[in-house]
C-alpha cells in the first residue's frame, strides 16, 4: 500500500481526521500531466486542492498541498520529499516556496477570526502566532504583549491547542474565541484564570487545520512577513531588532 506523505494532510487531530479544505473534492489549480495527476491521486485520493507547477530540478513537478510540498517525476513514478537548495545562492528554494504558500493562506483568512493585539499607532511589523493558552512560553510571550506593541509589533493570534480536539484545552480555547471580549479572554486565560464557558460559530478547528498545513507542531510558532516560521518565545527587544533588520517596513 502506498504510504501517505505528510504533505497529503491525511492528518489526525484528537482521533478525528482533520476537516476543512482537506474534506473538499480534489481540485487542481494548475493542470498537471496525466502521469503526475495519477500519481497525486494515488497519494492524495480526493483530498483537497493542490497546485502543480514545474519543479526547480529538471524532470520533476512541484506539487503543493496547503503549505506542504512534494516533488513528483514527470512520468509519475518517483516522489521526493525534502528541500531543494541553491548552493550558489545559499538558500532553500523549497522553503521560500513554502513561505509564499503560507502567505497566500494567511491572506485568505477572515481577519475578524484572529485575536489581534496591535500598537496604538501604526504597526511596523505584523506577526502571526499560533498559540496555546496553557503552554508556558505562550504565556510568557503574552505577558510581554504590551512591550511587543510598544516596539511596533502587531501580534495576530491563531488557535493551536496542542492537546487537539475533544480536549479540555480545545474547549477552553473555543471559549476564548467565543467570548464577548476575546482580547480580554485571551489575557485572562493566559494568566491562568478561568474563562467562562462559551460556544459559537468559531474558527478554532479551521485554524488547527491551517497549523497542520504549515507544519506547526508546537507553540508558540511565529510566522514572519515572508512566510517563514520559528517555534518558540523570542523576547520583545530581540524580536524587534530581528524584524527591523530582516523585514524593514513589513
Amino acid at each position: 500500500m502506498i504510504r501517505k506523505f505528510t504533505f497529503a494532510l491525511a492528518l489526525v487531530s484528537g482521533g478525528a481526521v482533520v476537516q476543512g479544505c482537506a474534506a473538499e473534492e480534489a481540485a487542481v489549480t494548475h493542470e498537471p500531466s496525466a502521469a503526475v495527476a495519477a500519481a497525486v491521486e494515488r497519494i492524495v485520493p480526493g483530498e483537497g486542492t493542490y497546485q502543480v507547477r514545474p519543479a526547480p530540478i529538471p524532470g520533476f513537478q512541484e506539487v503543493a498541498y496547503g503549505a506542504q510540498i512534494l516533488y513528483i517525476s514527470d512520468d509519475g513514478r518517483l516522489a521526493l520529499q525534502g528541500d531543494i537548495y541553491d548552493l550558489e545562492a545559499e538558500r532553500s528554494l523549497t522553503d521560500e516556496r513554502r513561505g509564499e504558500l503560507r502567505l497566500a493562506l494567511l491572506a485568505g483568512l477572515d481577519q475578524d477570526e484572529l485575536i489581534v493585539f496591535a500598537p496604538e499607532g501604526e504597526s511596523k511589523h505584523v506577526l502571526h502566532v499560533f498559540t496555546d493558552v496553557d503552554c508556558t512560553y505562550c504565556r510568557r510571550m503574552h505577558a510581554d504583549i504590551a512591550d511587543y506593541n510598544r516596539l511596533g509589533i502587531e501580534v495576530r493570534y491563531l488557535a493551536f491547542p496542542r492537546a487537539g480536539v475533544d480536549s479540555p484545552l480545545y474547549d477552553k480555547m473555543v471559549s476564548v474565541w467565543c467570548a464577548e471580549d476575546r482580547r480580554a479572554a485571551m489575557t485572562q486565560a493566559k494568566a491562568g484564570n478561568t474563562v467562562p464557558a462559551a460556544n459559537c460559530d468559531h474558527p478554532v478547528r479551521e485554524q488547527i487545520d491551517l497549523a497542520a498545513s504549515f507544519g506547526v507542531t508546537g507553540t508558540p510558532t511565529l510566522v514572519f512577513p515572508d512566510g517563514s516560521s520559528l517555534p518558540g518565545y523570542v523576547p520583545p527587544e530581540r524580536l524587534a531588532a530581528f524584524l527591523d533588520t530582516q523585514f524593514p517596513g513589513r
